[in-house]
């Protein structure tokens, strides 16, 4: 069958159709539909080809594009990209490894992951948890599945020749790879790079279990390490990291130095979002461009990703561990420590929100270097836990008696006041609306000292003082929409501090009073009104001749009767607004 046609027939086929083809070729029917059709086309359209991940690395860049065209998932970005995108879709469901299932993997797991996908193995559960979890989230929705556009019939397809298969070595010896080994690592190594040479030897035939075996590495190991060790390196190199430019390499620097501040914005993100939401994560990231960060650049993007994935995994862990046992001594001590300075750090909390009082951020990185400052051990989950944990508490209170503070109330009054309609307002009057806004303590100060001033009350003089002065600063409050909205604010700033009773407080415009407390007046007003219709019991006109006399107060009855309403209509026009 040609290649094309069978390409077509795998594209097109469903699940049963699949395990058909999978019998006759007799090859494995495990596993869902997509991992199914990625293990036909391997074995059926990539016969020669070995797949592996050590093979994918000996595949030309130029051939890689090509092999995931025919696969169908995404061809494009960087050769190291491709290979783990190609691994990830021949050797794994993205349903099954998802970013929120990589916490339920063992380290050894995630280790072997990270060996795989071509990742630094050195570092912690956490640390290799991060490095997969990144990759997972750089390749979402690139592999797993074949595009829809190939399930319709297309041309012929060009397939890649296979390179021929280069000679096998002959089988090193122990001693000639630790010697390389040693010679690869004249810095140093780690503990897991001594598992991966362990790991070689008995890939290459030798069991590393054996006595003899582990006897010859160790003594050539510690030989060469005791020489090594005292003379002191005086190139250091990081390892296998992509190469960037400068402005790159700058970025990175900058991110590196201000990891404090990153941290402290992520911990603001994560209170309301998390980093499944994939739209709301960019838009964070985006956001920090504000702040002098070049998120602009992948490499610092996705640098920025990792830190707060790792963040989100670390305050989960803090979640958990505040409220856990410790589980060793350090932890124990650590603990004791904390709650030995824990009173320190209420006191000093308060001082720090009060320099901080609008920065967030900055009040929370001041306050983690005060703990490190205590000497408490942030890297330890349950004591980082607390102390952010204490830091948000404050927040949190400090919020709810904002919320209860006669000054803020008083301001929120005056807000409401100020903005009532302000939707048909003129653009200039918004402006300056907004920026009395902003320096409202300024405007208090004034009416302050000019009603301190005045003996007898707000009167007209003072009122126009109040107009005068800030039209000298260069507001525009004199017109006919702004001028009984200031006064109105001057008002109720003199009532609330004693100056004015509620009664004299100006009103925002003709009918319509600033506040409630004239509310009691006009409906007793109103009750009175309506005592006045009752009926009066009229004098009997004994005289005839009285009778135009009665007509004509009677007229004027009518008259007063009419003014009486009309006062009603205005009355409750007042209350309408």
């Amino acid at each position: 069958m040609d290649t094309s046609t069978m390409l077509g027939e795998l594209y097109q086929a469903r699940f049963d159709g699949l395990k058909d083809m999978a019998q006759q070729h007799g090859l494995s029917k495990a596993g869902p539909v997509e991992a199914l059709r990625a293990r036909l086309i391997q074995h059926l359209i990539f016969p020669d080809w070995d797949f592996s991940a050590a093979g994918l690395r000996s595949i030309a860049n130029s051939d890689l594009g090509e092999i995931l065209g025919v696969f169908g998932i995404k061809k494009s970005g960087s050769i190291k990209a491709r290979r783990q995108r190609l691994f990830l879709h021949l050797n794994h469901d993205p349903k099954s490894l998802a970013v929120e299932k990589l916490d339920d993997m063992t380290r050894d797991e995630l280790h072997a992951m990270c060996k795989d996908l071509e990742l630094p193995l050195s570092g912690n559960k956490q640390t290799l948890l991060a490095r997969v979890a990144g990759v997972l989230a750089s390749q979402e929705n690139a592999w797993g599945k074949v595009k829809k556009s190939l399930r319709r019939p297309r041309g012929p397809v060009r397939l890649p020749s296979a390179a021929p298969a280069a000679p096998r070595p002959a089988p090193a010896t122990v001693e000639s790879t630790v010697a390389t080994f040693v010679d690869d690592h004249e810095e140093g190594w780690s503990f897991e790079d001594e598992t991966e040479l362990r790991e070689a030897l008995t890939t290459i035939g030798h069991d590393a279990s054996q006595s003899t075996v582990d006897a010859v590495v160790e003594q050539q190991l510690r030989q060469e390490e005791a020489s090594t060790s005292t003379v002191p390196p005086m190139i250091q190199h990081t390892g296998t990291t992509e190469t960037h430019s400068l402005e790159t390499e700058t970025a990175l620097m900058e991110l590196r130095e201000r990891a404090a501040e990153v941290q402290a914005f992520a911990r603001d993100f994560l209170m309301v979002s998390s980093t499944t939401n994939q739209a709301d994560m960019e838009a964070f990231i985006h956001s920090l461009r504000g702040q002098g960060f070049s998120t602009d650049i992948p490499a610092v993007h996705q640098a920025v990703a990792t830190m707060i994935m790792e963040l989100d995994y670390r305050v989960q862990h803090e979640s958990t561990a505040a409220t856990a046992m410790p589980q060793s001594w350090t932890e124990r001590e650590a603990l004791r420590r904390f709650e030995e300075v824990r009173s320190t750090l209420r006191d000093r909390l308060e001082n720090i929100l009060a320099l901080h009082p609008t920065d967030v951020v900055k009040a929370r990185m001041a306050f983690e270097q005060e703990g490190r400052d205590l000497d408490l051990d942030l890297r330890v989950p349950s004591v980082s836990g607390r102390l952010h944990a204490l830091f948000d508490l404050h927040i949190e209170i400090a919020e709810s008696q904002a919320l209860h503070d006669p000054v803020v109330q008083r301001r929120q009054r005056m807000m409401r006041i100020l903005h009532r309609g302000a939707v048909h307002m003129a653009a200039a009057e918004r402006m300056t609306i907004e920026r009395l806004e902003r320096n409202i303590s300024s405007f208090e100060e004034l009416v302050q000292t000019i009603l301190e001033s005045g003996e007898d009350g707000f009167d007209e003089a003072q009122q126009a003082l109040v107009i005068r002065f800030l039209e000298t600063k260069g507001y525009e409050v004199n017109t006919s929409t702004l001028r009984p909205r200031i006064l109105a604010c001057a008002g109720i700033l003199g009532a609330e501090l004693g100056y004015l009773s509620p009664s004299e407080i100006p009103r925002i415009a003709p009918g319509v009073l600033v506040t409630e407390t004239e509310v009691d007046a006009i409906v007793t007003e109103l009750k009175s009104l309506a005592a006045s219709f009752k009926p009066v019991p009229d004098a009997v006109q004994e005289e005839e001749e009285a009778v135009a006399e009665s007509v004509s107060d009677a007229s004027d009855n009518i008259a007063r009767v009419r003014g009486k309403i009309d006062r009603v209509d205005e009355l409750l026009n007042r209350l309408n607004g």
